[in-house]
């Protein structure tokens, strides 16, 4: 999420990956994939900026992640709680 700042002065996070487009026409309007739009004190640049580096640090803790070598396979469930397979049949067109 990258925090903007409204008009009023008020702060709010937005997730970036929902952004589809930032208009500067004076002001800076935030338009989401949902069709709703926000009106944000910073400039496009700094949006831009701010999304370039929310990004980085997305990247930047996966990186950092330890290395994912096999997964260990589950205990199976005790015969009690295992629940009988059903077939799934295939729809008729």
């Amino acid at each position: 999420m990258i925090v903007v700042t409204r008009l009023n002065d008020s702060q709010f996070a937005v997730n970036p990956d929902l952004i589809e487009r930032i208009h500067a026409s004076p002001d800076t309007t935030l338009v989401m994939v949902d069709g709703a739009k926000f009106i944000v004190t910073e400039s496009m640049a700094e949006v831009i900026e701010k999304i370039a580096a929310y990004r980085a640090r997305v990247i930047a803790l996966a990186h950092d992640l330890p290395a994912s070598g096999p997964r260990p396979v589950p205990a199976p469930l005790p015969e009690a709680e295992t629940a009988p397979a059903v077939p799934i049949r295939a729809r008729k067109k």
